[in-house]
């Protein structure tokens, strides 16, 4: 699969870097290919049956890929979103979180959510959010012995979310798929109880959340 990422943040870079070294073609996009941080995280993705990472610009990366990861900062989502042109059509997966400067909070929810607006300033893109509620290092090792910890996903397009789930999967998470997108109102807010307990409360980064049933 084709994967553009928006974004080569910790995130954006982690992913992009773990997708590709499972064999998918990764885009990382860019306002500037070229720059030394774009190289060297193309250098330290790998990949896989003779498809590494590449850098292109933004355009290019909307253009050649399937699917579109936004991982961008919150301040800056609206403006990157709006400069990519168009997006219908496009699986779109939001690791965005409206947090505050501070991390004390979210600039926005209960009546909405990052994901929903996402989707109104990408109209037509298939958004489905995922990949925000545990912090980079997890993503880059989700080893916790014999259990897998849970990425909840939501999104109002199934076949979207089933084009997901297994680029969530293939990261040994446990996917578990939350409904519809409106749904984010529940998973950012989930977010900031992983940073606020991990950066906060004492717990450390190393944690993650686990879905049992009975």
């Amino acid at each position: 699969m084709s994967i553009g990422i928006i974004g080569s943040g910790n995130v954006g870079g982690t992913l992009g870097t773990r997708w590709a070294q499972a064999g998918h073609q990764v885009i990382f996009g860019s306002r500037n290919p070229g720059s030394e941080e774009i190289q060297q995280l193309i250098a330290g993705s790998g990949g896989s049956q003779g498809r590494p990472a590449r850098a292109a610009s933004l355009a290019d990366a909307v253009r050649s890929s399937e699917v579109l990861l936004l991982a961008t900062p919150w301040p800056a989502t609206k403006d990157v979103l709006q400069g990519l042109g168009d997006l219908a059509g496009k699986v779109l997966i939001d690791a965005t979180n409206p947090l505050l400067p501070d991390l004390s909070g979210l600039a926005l929810g209960t009546t909405t959510s990052a994901a929903e607006q996402v989707a109104g300033w990408a109209p037509g893109a298939k958004v489905v959010k995922a990949f925000n509620t545990v912090g980079f290092n997890i993503m880059a090792d989700t080893a916790f012995g014999v259990d897998r910890p849970v990425m909840f996903y939501c999104g109002d397009d199934a076949a979207s979310k089933q084009t997901v789930k297994p680029l969530v999967e293939q990261l040994e998470f446990q996917a578990v798929d939350a409904g519809p997108l409106a749904q984010a109102r529940l998973l950012e807010p989930f977010a900031l109880l992983w940073i606020s307990l991990a950066l906060v409360h004492g717990q450390g980064r190393e944690m993650a959340f686990k879905l049992l049933r009975r």
